[in-house]
């Protein structure tokens, strides 16, 4: 299974869109709100929620974007020396509880490390969607990412994974 790229693995302007998506539960966004401390009566108090515009609680923002930025991680971020920066971040439509959401994310730049010559910068962009198309959720991003240079000298593919030591051969 992959987990991320290598610098020279990105090509700007591919597209890789990620799977599965995550059906959203109640559960889901009610342990994500408590866990971060927003106790928004839009998100936890059904009789609230449908005194409002939406009718029905709305699934907390941050949890969608949290949830898209993990669902790129195989495809993006999993080799990443470190996330940079979230240049952008914006919620375009409310998703409710039963929702699912499917992300996508475009390559929009890249370049290398002006310090080191064993890195890059890559610039991405995601999109979150719900199960109709309804785009939900944008934001941008850079994230440090090591060249194949970087990673072989750090024990290629998948540093510090052991190695299975096959049992002696019995009679």
């Amino acid at each position: 299974m992959q987990f991320g790229r290598s610098y020279e693995e990105f090509e700007v302007g591919a597209v890789y869109k990620h799977w599965p998506g995550k059906t959203v539960t109640e559960y889901d966004d009610h342990l994500f709100c408590l866990l971060t401390m927003n106790h928004h009566p839009l998100h936890l108090d059904a009789n609230y929620a449908g005194t409002t515009q939406f009718g029905q609680n709305v699934v907390v923002g941050n949890y969608i974007y949290s949830l898209l930025l993990g669902m790129s991680v195989p495809d993006v971020s999993g080799k990443a020396i470190a996330n940079l920066e979230i240049e952008s971040l914006r919620h375009v439509a409310p998703t409710f509880h039963g929702d699912t959401i499917y992300g996508e994310t475009t390559v929009l730049d890249k370049w290398e490390s002006t310090s080191k010559d064993d890195r890059g910068v890559v610039h991405v962009e995601t999109k979150g969607y719900k199960q109709d198309g309804t785009l939900v959720c944008i934001f941008k991003r850079k994230v440090m990412v090591p060249k194949n240079s970087y990673l072989e000298a750090r024990g290629g593919e998948q540093p510090g994974r052991p190695t299975l030591v096959e049992p002696p051969a019995t009679s």
